[in-house]
């Protein structure tokens, strides 16, 4: 691994940790240096500098809402009075839990949201008591996803 010019730039044997660990996080490190061909040493130190150059954030167990009886997952677009009122708007949507995401964006919102409801009803009461209550907040636009057909990561 090597930084240039404020870009890390990652060789073929980062590649490949880094495919093995996107594919299964619970992969362990000497499976990995089997796969490579290096020690299970050099790929602790590789992923060790992976993480310190800010590429590797973390690494997670990933819930299926569904089977906690989430089914209703949506994208809201926020209308703000004042742009000068995002930061407070979004101290009060950090304190929703069914908001997963907030996005500052361009284009017709001031806000953008990635919400999780257990059903309609839930997301009309989460919109309706929660969101659009917070003051700043003029309307709110609302697209209710049918079905996730693309998940994935950026390609390495």
């Amino acid at each position: 691994m090597k930084i240039k010019d404020q870009n890390i730039v990652i060789d073929g044997i980062d590649k490949k940790i880094l495919r093995a660990l996107m594919q299964d996080a619970r992969t362990s490190v000497l499976e990995i240096a089997r796969m490579v061909g290096i020690s299970g040493a050099a790929i602790h130190q590789r992923l060790r500098k992976l993480e310190k150059s800010g590429l590797l954030v973390g690494s997670k167990f990933i819930i299926n809402p569904k089977v906690l009886g989430y089914t209703t997952m949506a994208y809201v677009g926020v209308y703000l009075d004042k742009a000068m009122n995002n930061p407070q708007a979004v101290k009060q949507l950090e304190k929703i839990p069914e908001v997963l995401e907030c996005h500052y964006t361009t284009g017709h919102w001031s806000i953008f949201l990635k919400l999780l409801c257990k059903d309609n009803a839930h997301l009309m009461e989460v919109l309706n008591k929660d969101i659009q209550s917070i003051s700043g907040v003029s309307r709110t636009e609302t697209f209710i996803s049918l079905d996730q057909q693309i998940n994935r990561q950026i390609q390495i």
